[in-house]
């Protein structure tokens, strides 16, 4: 069972590394890039989710249409991506059923930061997939959580994937810098140890990082941005759906271990 997700958002990114972006051109970016993942799914006729924050969704209702037309499941990735507020667990998941007409039962926190998940419970959601079961220097180390899914406080934790032992991510940065054999490697050892992946992206990865003076990315973070993101996002899911592998939604996994 292969979850991938994309966490769909204003693309504040830049403000990170002491840049300006606006609203627009975040908005636009984030537009761009989450039309060609579609289009990219489309043509594997694969399933995803879609970890969306309110903001995107009110600013994008055309992406946000096509999403769930297209079968996709749609999860909460907050109201905000920049500020947050407790009371913004359930305000997402309300604002977001509201325009996708559909349950939202799932919640990532932008940047994969720590959330109370006694108040995850309270807001209504089933799953959280917010955890990162690795060290990030500056950013998380999360060697003592478990590296595949478990429950925690009434919500299932749908960690993102890791290699077995020694817990190397498989998430966005790795994807961007590793040679693509040998993220296939990895992902084939840890896929036949947990019988499942869960690995993500945002929209913002599919165009030119590159321009330094706009963005003022280091180079791990640029490589391989633009269009050589979507020749390898196309080789890896041609590549995983010629090993047979199965896409699905996040919530379909969880419909899986509840039954």
């Amino acid at each position: 069972m292969i979850l991938l997700s994309f966490d769909i958002e204003e693309f504040d990114m830049p403000f990170e590394y002491g840049k300006t972006i606006s609203f627009e051109d975040q908005m636009s970016i984030s537009i761009e890039g989450t039309s060609l993942i579609l289009d990219l799914l489309e043509k594997h006729q694969v399933k995803a989710t879609f970890f969306s924050t309110v903001i995107f969704a009110i600013n994008a209702p055309e992406i946000i249409k096509r999403i769930v037309n297209n079968g996709h499941e749609i999860a909460s990735h907050s109201y905000y991506h920049s500020d947050f507020k407790v009371e913004h667990l359930l305000e997402s998941k309300d604002k977001l059923e509201e325009i996708t007409n559909t349950k939202v039962i799932g919640f990532r926190m932008p940047r994969m930061q720590p959330v109370d998940e006694k108040e995850i419970f309270k807001a209504g959601y089933i799953y959280n997939s917010s955890i990162n079961p690795t060290y990030l220097p500056g950013r998380y180390n999360n060697f003592s959580k478990p590296r595949t899914y478990f429950k925690q406080d009434g919500v299932w934790q749908i960690p993102a994937s890791v290699s077995p032992i020694i817990r190397f991510p498989l998430f966005w940065l790795s994807f961007h810098n590793l040679p693509l054999w040998l993220y296939k490697i990895i992902c084939t050892i840890t896929f036949l140890k947990d019988k499942y992946l869960n690995i993500y992206f945002h929209p913002w990865e599919f165009t030119d990082l590159n321009d330094f003076n706009r963005f003022g990315f280091p180079g791990y973070v640029s490589k391989n941005s633009g269009i050589q993101m979507y020749k390898r996002l196309d080789n890896l899911i041609f590549w995983m759906k010629k090993k047979n592998y199965s896409f699905h939604s996040t919530r379909d996994l969880i419909e899986k271990i509840k039954s």
